[in-house]
């Protein structure tokens, strides 16, 4: 799970709820500073068991560059609710339709600069081969062409089989048992620990399930994908240096699948939007420019 630099939103950023066509979900909003021209709209996919304070270090940087930046939780992720025990009602057209229906509630008629990060960067590329007319652009960072790598893939079937068996607070205290047997200590910022704990006992266990599934069955897409850019659809496929989730070569043959740039962001591993935001920011903002 990616974890944030920080929890105290900058003055240029809101929290908020979108009343839409299917239901409510919680985003952040940043918006540039008063006087300072809109020059464009981004929209921010969490990536798995993540949310939308995932980003809250690239918002107000990207609000500077003059956008109008939302971050949301998607169904089933801490703040937006979801079903508790449907997991039909987490699969992928379902998720591509929700990201519809917020930007039909916030940003309607206007072609937006998606950008999902791990889980999240499978579900935007899921929704530009869907309707790319309605994308100004797609980023893909830290997110691989298909399923995620074989390690991983162990790791999600053991917390598939410990969610059909126990609690949300029992898996929590199985993985930090096993964080300190590796020697690893909780965030040393405790208000961020503590909002780590609650973001994780907020999301539905479906989701979880229904998620990590998912990520260990996705198919390779990047040629479906490399047709929409073809077509015209500006991408981005943009990554740390290293990632644990879907190895670097991998990400930079999806780029050159695409015929796209791969930009990498030093010092960064799966979470250049947490790890490096400055950095991040700093890349979206100029290939947003670009687009334009």
């Amino acid at each position: 799970m990616s974890t944030p630099p920080f929890l105290d939103l900058p003055a240029t950023v809101r929290a908020h709820r979108a009343t839409t066509a299917r239901g409510e979900f919680a985003y952040l909003a940043a918006d540039p500073p008063d006087g300072q021209a809109v020059v464009g709209t981004g929209l921010l996919v969490p990536g798995f068991t993540g949310g939308k304070e995932d980003f809250i270090g690239v918002l107000d940087p990207l609000a500077r560059r003059g956008y109008r930046v939302f971050a949301l939780d998607q169904r089933g992720q801490y703040e937006t609710p979801g079903p508790d025990a449907a997991p039909d009602a987490y699969a992928r057209p379902e998720l591509v339709a929700d990201l519809w229906a917020v930007l039909d509630t916030l940003a309607p008629r206007e072609p937006v600069h998606l950008v999902g990060h791990s889980f999240g960067g499978l579900v935007a590329r899921s929704a530009a081969l869907d309707a790319p007319a309605r994308l100004a652009s797609l980023t893909l960072m830290s997110t691989g062409p298909a399923a995620v790598r074989d390690t991983e893939t162990a790791r999600l079937l053991m917390l598939e089989d410990a969610l059909a068996v126990a609690s949300l607070q029992q898996v929590w205290d199985a993985m930090r048992q096993l964080d300190a047997d590796q020697g690893l200590r909780p965030h040393r910022d405790p208000a961020v620990a503590a909002y780590l704990h609650q973001r994780w006992l907020a999301n539905s266990p479906a989701g979880i399930a229904a998620t990590a599934r998912q990520l260990r069955t996705e198919p390779d897409l990047t040629d479906e994908l490399a047709a929409r850019v073809a077509a015209g659809l500006r991408v981005l496929v943009l990554s740390g240096a290293r990632d644990y989730a879907w190895p670097v070569t991998w990400q930079a043959e999806t780029a050159r699948r695409l015929g796209v740039r791969h930009l990498v962001v030093d010092g960064a591993d799966h979470s250049p939007n947490a790890e490096q935001p400055e950095a991040t920011a700093k890349g979206l903002a100029d290939f947003w420019d670009a687009v334009h």
